[in-house]
Parts: structure tokens; C-alpha cells; sequence
């Protein structure tokens, strides 16, 4: 087994992609962890009280208050860069048949929780989002909280 420890440096700005609003966190998106402890942790991490707006979504933070992202969510990155590089010729990634087991089983990430190291404050992004439906084409205003560009996560 190889360790390596890795320092990201995030070239654009990062968005909240937690639900702001306990509800929505715990009904839906915490339903979808492997376990109950974790359900446990990362519905605790969202650390609510201080939004009002329910429709934002924000980082979730650690006991110090500090902004975090999920080990899960660095190991996704890793499936979906693998899951594209498949189709550059002459990559290692070509020749993998079943890349996302593959991640799964050789990439562990350490720590659960990572902290996201920045300077500045945490401000606030909105966007709109466009969609075309059935129905037809909808538009909708996001809003996240979002952290600028150079942000480091090891």
C-alpha cells in the first residue's frame, strides 16, 4: 500500500452544496450514506442554525466551525476525471473496465471530514439555472454560499 499526502489547490471559486435546511439534509441526501453514524455526522455538519434562507446551500463544518468537504466527495472527483480520461487514447485510465469498483477499492481518503483552508469570508453566490423540462424550459435562482479561488484542502 502506497500513502500520499496531497494538497488541493482550488483554481475557482467552491460552492456550499449542502442542503441549508435540515429537512431536505436528513430526508434526502443523508438517507444515501452507508450507515447510520455517518448519516449522524453529516446531518451535524451542516450547521443550520445561522441560515435562514432555506433554499441555500452551504458547506458543511466541522466542530470548530470550519467549512469542510467529505472524503466522498474527493473520491467522486477521482470516478468522474477516471470516467472521462477513458476516452483520451494512451491513457491508463483507457484500458480500465470497471474504473469506479477500481476507485472504490485502491483510493481511500483520509480524513472524513477535510477542512478547507482559506483567507478571506465566506460569501454568497447566486446564480440562475436553466433547464428544459417536459414541461418546458424552466428557470429557477440558486444560491449558495461559496468560498473564492486558491482555497487549499490536504
Amino acid at each position: 500500500m502506497k500513502t500520499m499526502k496531497v494538497k488541493i489547490t482550488f483554481l475557482e471559486e467552491i460552492l456550499g452544496s449542502s442542503a441549508a435546511k435540515p429537512d431536505i439534509h436528513a430526508e434526502f441526501i443523508a438517507s444515501k450514506a452507508p450507515d447510520a453514524p455517518s448519516m449522524d455526522e453529516e446531518i451535524a455538519a451542516v450547521g443550520v442554525e445561522e441560515y435562514i434562507e432555506n433554499a441555500m446551500t452551504v458547506f458543511p463544518r466541522n466542530a470548530d466551525g470550519q467549512p469542510i468537504i467529505w472524503d466522498y466527495q474527493i473520491r467522486g472527483f477521482f470516478k468522474a476525471a477516471c470516467g472521462f480520461l477513458r476516452k483520451v487514447k494512451g491513457s491508463k485510465s483507457e484500458k480500465l473496465k470497471a474504473y469506479k469498483k477500481e476507485v472504490d477499492g485502491l483510493i481511500h481518503i483520509k480524513p472524513r471530514a477535510i477542512p478547507i483552508n482559506f483567507d478571506g469570508e465566506i460569501k454568497s453566490c447566486q446564480r440562475p439555472l436553466r433547464a428544459e423540462t417536459a414541461q418546458g424550459a424552466r428557470v429557477a435562482l440558486a444560491n449558495s454560499e461559496s468560498i473564492g479561488a486558491g482555497a487549499t484542502a490536504e
